[in-house]
């Protein structure tokens, strides 16, 4: 017998998506060449205000998340996440059209940051939850959907830095605007193509229309009236706001004394702990609920590594690729912001070929478990820091070394996110109660906001002449010292995962 197709609000679900991260990524190829070319910053500073704003893009969805679930539902958060994102775009284009003005300019930037943020969050956890209400529970399609869906997101990624890279990396600062304005048009497509397409595409296996209801009340409404009866009272309420105050409070006080006037790390960090506990602490879990959502908070946790050393590529890896790397191919010096597209083109070669090895794996009994693959793509990613090691290793100062070792490092991280991104969206859908379905999808991204913010950090880090730099009183002199610091973490983080997965996988109560 063979397997049903999908359903074709997959595929609106994708062409969305594709048009979204188009706009993302294409800002986001020269974003931190913006920053150190045309506004002038030095790499310390960039990284830190790259490693804010892609820290706040993946922390907001908590709140878009929430609102979606509690008040507008997934409809009206992507058609107004993507109207706030517009906003920010044609906002960086006005901050690169007037570098003459430089406080002006950088006003305009911090507002489009801002507008982007706030976009993101309303538009990312919702979308990503639509994949999954498009199949009823326990449809054995639903990993290779959201492979399909992520293949979208990389098709957009893919083009992005070739267009934007192309007219906005040119060399003359002034040329930055036009990448920022190409990428403000692909969002207001996004909208245009949602708005008239998710009546007809956006619905559910029971022929119900998609996202109109927020999910919190879909849920209770269908629940019986035990279940509303066993809701938590007042008094209990209480005591867990009192108790998630009493927290948020302990940890920006402790985190403020570990970042000092960074408010951007206390809030990513203090939320990255608060709000999981807040939804533990929520009375209408049952026993296993709760222990699925435990390996949610165990898997995310090792994420973070991964997208840690992962995010490198909008930051270090595009200095390196930029200062540091021969691209002249025949005569032709590719643009440095072009590199980036290498790990979407190989996402959409290798996803078009995943689902089928583990189909294959599946038909033979030798599929890995979700938390299995999950430490294979850890593994995956210290390997590739690790090929690009022995590229800078003994390459003395001023010298370039091949783009083969990109490339190459690109492939293998590619493998690795593969085994990892896909499967852990899937994995969230699957372990989620349908009453947290965004909220939950809003947790799993907090888990890459902290990592981005971390990112930024280590990106502080890249090797400059005249700067001494150290981590954990390790000095960080050469590019291979700051390469090695991403091989030996990934590479703790992927070993401790290995031994904890058949764990994980008991803790997951027949959720495969």
């Amino acid at each position: 017998m063979s397997t049903p197709k999908h359903p074709k609000g997959l595929y609106l679900i994708f062409a969305t998506s594709t048009a979204e991260r188009f706009s993302y990524y294409g800002m986001r190829a020269i974003f931190i060449l913006f920053l150190t070319q045309a506004l002038l910053l030095d790499k310390e500073h960039a990284a830190s205000i790259y490693g804010s704003y892609t820290g706040m893009v993946y922390l907001t969805p908590l709140i878009g998340g929430y609102i979606a679930d509690k008040y507008w539902g997934i409809r009206r958060s992507v058609f107004w996440g993507a109207m706030m994102m517009a906003v920010g775009q044609f906002l960086m284009f006005f901050s690169a059209s007037m570098l003459d003005t430089k406080e002006l300019s950088h006003w305009l930037m911090y507002g489009g940051l801002t507008f982007l943020i706030l976009g993101n969050g309303c538009f990312k956890p919702t979308v990503t939850t639509l994949v999954g209400q498009l199949y009823e529970p326990g449809d054995k399609r639903l990993d290779s959907a959201y492979t399909i869906f992520y293949m979208g997101v990389n098709v957009g990624s893919f083009f992005a830095p070739l267009v934007c890279g192309y007219f906005g990396e040119t060399g003359d600062p002034n040329d930055f605007k036009w990448g920022f304005l190409i990428a403000a048009i692909v969002t207001v497509f996004t909208v245009i193509l949602f708005q008239t397409q998710k009546n007809k595409y956006l619905i559910g296996p029971d022929g119900q229309q998609l996202g109109i209801i927020p999910d919190a009340k879909r849920e209770y409404h269908q629940e019986s009236k035990t279940a509303q009866q066993t809701a938590i009272d007042k008094d209990k309420k209480t005591r867990n706001y009192l108790l998630l105050t009493v927290l948020t409070v302990a940890l920006a006080t402790f985190f403020y004394w570990c970042f000092g006037n960074d408010w951007f790390s206390i809030g990513i960090f203090t939320a990255c702990i608060v709000f999981p506990v807040s939804i533990l602490l929520d009375g209408s879990l049952t026993k296993i609920e709760r222990s699925r959502i435990f390996v949610i908070y165990i898997i995310a946790f090792f994420v973070i590594f991964f997208w840690a050393a992962y995010e490198q590529a909008g930051a270090s890896l595009t200095l390196f690729a930029s200062e540091q790397t021969n691209r002249v191919i025949l005569g032709w010096e590719m643009p440095a912001s072009w590199i980036q597209s290498f790990n979407p083109f190989f996402v959409v070669m290798l996803a078009a070929i995943m689902p089928g090895v583990w189909g294959f794996l599946n038909k033979r009994g030798m599929e890995p478990a979700s938390p299995t693959k999950q430490a294979i793509g850890l593994l995956l990613l210290s390997l590739g820091y690790l090929v690009i090691c022995f590229g800078v290793k003994d390459v003395q100062p001023g010298i370039k070394v091949s783009l083969i070792w990109l490339t190459g490092l690109y492939f293998i991280h590619t493998m690795g996110e593969i085994c990892l991104s896909p499967i852990g969206l899937s994995m969230v859908n699957k372990l989620t109660p349908l009453r947290f379905a965004s909220l939950m999808m809003g947790i799993w991204y907090l888990s890459m906001a902290t990592a981005n913010k971390f990112a930024g950090t280590l990106t502080g880090l890249y090797p400059e002449t005249g700067k001494v730099k150290t981590l954990l009183g390790y000095p960080i002199e050469t590019m291979f010292d700051f390469f090695m610091v991403f091989v030996i973490m990934s590479g703790i983080a992927s070993l401790i995962l290995f031994l904890l997965s058949k764990k994980l996988q008991k803790m997951m109560h027949g959720v495969e």
